[in-house]
């Protein structure tokens, strides 16, 4: 017989939980790298809660608890939003040195990709919420709603979080480079910090930031944390927070996936 056979070997896929295993370990050991950075996330929310928090205290008045008090539930959401929305650009950088498409061709899962990231971002923000709330403790500044209250406080940050989280990805999944990524970190971050609850009441705003502000995702997050600081456990205002967020997140899994799916295809 003169003819040959070809046979394509098809490599299987290694599961899905094995895969985000493995990348987490790749980020694990990429933190290793990254110290400064590491240790300019944990000081800059320091510096906001004591900083501006005493600043602000000149200016805002907040009833009848300290600002520093009001201040923490937002100084806690911001670290996770900091953390979150920086925590896409690794990927843009797996892409400019074409380390991300040796990922796709290999025989992990896609979707662990976005997984493991989820994964590490989240565990360190929330480990740096946790520090923060044991900060603000060290000034006085406990939590109203309980031990219960500080795991809810944690859930909260991860809600926000995921949906954050995702859009950087997407970001970085969309962007060409690096530094169109940061210059759109740099043009939209202080906008949609100003923008929310952060430094002062949604009633102590003009109506048209007010307005702005209960479109920011941030808002919620801040509000349900900082309710779960300064006056304790109210699971209907909580549970309404947790819902928004839980959309929000849905709406950025979509942008996330679909984002994903044109950076294979390219």
């Amino acid at each position: 017989m003169g003819g040959s056979s070809h046979t394509r070997r098809i490599v299987p896929k290694t599961p899905f939980t094995r895969s985000t295993a493995a990348l987490t370990l790749r980020w694990l050991h990429r933190i290793k790298r990254e110290k400064v950075g590491l240790a300019a996330s944990v000081i800059q929310p320091v510096v906001w809660l004591l900083l501006f928090g005493s600043v602000f205290s000149r200016i805002v008045t907040v009833s009848t608890y300290s600002y520093i008090a009001f201040m923490t539930g937002g100084v806690v959401i911001m670290t996770t939003f900091n953390g979150a929305l920086n925590g896409g650009v690794e990927l843009l950088f797996d892409r400019e040195s074409r380390m991300l498409y040796r990922l796709l061709t290999s025989p992990i899962t896609p979707s662990s990709i976005i997984a493991s990231r989820l994964l590490f971002v989240l565990g360190v923000t929330s480990a740096q919420s946790l520090a923060m709330l044991l900060l603000a403790a060290l000034v006085g500044v406990g939590v109203a709603a309980g031990a219960l209250g500080v795991v809810l406080i944690v859930l909260t940050g991860v809600l926000l979080g995921v949906g954050i989280l995702l859009l950087s990805m997407a970001l970085a999944f969309t962007l060409r480079g690096h530094e169109q990524f940061f210059s759109i970190l740099g043009f939209v971050t202080l906008p949609i910090t100003f923008a929310s609850a952060e430094f002062a009441p949604i009633q102590d705003m003009p109506h048209w930031l007010q307005t702005v502000a209960m479109l920011n995702p941030l808002t919620y997050a801040i509000n349900g944390v900082r309710s779960l600081v300064l006056t304790g456990l109210n699971w209907g205002a909580l549970g309404s927070i947790m819902l928004v967020l839980g959309l929000f997140d849905a709406a950025m899994f979509s942008i996330a996936v679909y984002a994903m799916r044109r950076a294979i295809e390219l």
